[in-house]
């Protein structure tokens, strides 16, 4: 039996359980009331990550905020035969599986960079589930490897050293796992001191684990990989559901890439809007990220 942490300082009101799906075990807090509403984190963040928007949109919504597979409490399988159990496919499906076994067929999505593409791929081979979608700071994987630039690169180095074949990259962060995880998103959030420091020591205490670190590099793998031939197979499906994307104006995505447009071409729905932050609204600038879920949800 794995003891299951909860967090009511941070979440309060939330609950928290393991809901066993796909073979994978997915950690997952829920709490509010009203329509159903996903939330999904990124890399190398956890559920926690919503803490400053949670308990608000709890008021309105019923708020389920799993971690992913691979990502904080949930489970670490391996990656594999082409990294497929950390494709966007498998992963999207577990968080169908979550929501239909709470009671959901169909419900509401906001997915934050790796939960973004997560949450992409859902709304492609679930649309039957997917009722609203709200993707922030990100564009679509293909189109940012399609458009690999050298500032790109430089901004996005992960996006090039994660995927390197097993076990350089999670060698390379065992030397230091703290550093590589601070240093990440220090470089990401342009709002200083954002970060609660309860909720760092969670991201730490996450990170430390070897399982999490190579299910992170096998993400990325899959990234680069089957997610690629995923999306070439769908290429002309388009996302049929409403959809708005946010992003940081201080960050990358909005620096490099007219994030409205791209989303045009995957979607027939799209609105979007720039939020005064970095890389994470739901911790630099969750005032502003929560006016626009309001509006849009």
């Amino acid at each position: 039996m794995i003891a299951i942490r909860k967090f009511p300082g941070l979440l309060p009101g939330f609950s928290w359980r393991d809901i066993e799906v796909n073979g994978v075990r997915i950690r997952t807090a829920t709490g509010g009331n009203g329509p159903p509403l996903l939330l999904l984190h990124g890399h190398p963040q956890m559920h926690l990550t919503w803490h400053k928007a949670a308990p608000a949109l709890a008021k309105r919504f019923t708020i389920v905020a799993p971690d992913l597979r691979g990502y904080g409490d949930s489970a670490k399988p391996e990656g594999g035969m082409d990294h497929a159990n950390y494709s966007k496919r498998a992963m999207a499906d577990d968080q169908v599986g979550v929501m239909h076994q709470l009671g959901f067929e169909r419900f509401m999505v906001v997915g934050h960079d790796r939960g973004g593409r997560v949450a992409h791929r859902m709304a492609l081979d679930a649309p039957q589930s997917v009722e609203k979608l709200v993707l922030v700071d990100i564009v679509p994987t293909a189109t940012m490897y399609a458009r690999t630039n050298m500032e790109f690169a430089r901004r996005y180095f992960w996006w090039f050293f994660l995927i390197q074949p097993a076990p350089l990259p999670e060698r390379l962060i065992s030397g230091d796992p703290d550093f590589f995880l601070e240093s990440h998103i220090a470089g990401q959030i342009k709002i200083p001191g954002s970060v609660d420091p309860r909720v760092m020591v969670e991201y730490r205490r996450c990170y430390a684990d070897p399982a999490m670190r190579h299910a992170a590099c096998e993400d990325y793998r899959a990234a680069a990989g089957i997610d690629l031939v995923h999306d070439a197979t769908d290429a002309d499906k388009r996302i049929e559901v409403p959809l708005l994307a946010l992003w940081g104006a201080r960050g990358t995505v909005g620096a490099l890439y007219d994030v409205v447009e791209t989303w045009r071409e995957k979607a027939v729905d799209v609105r979007g809007y720039a939020i005064d932050c970095g890389h994470s609204p739901q911790e630099e600038a969750p005032a502003e990220l929560l006016h626009r879920l309001d509006a849009f949800l």
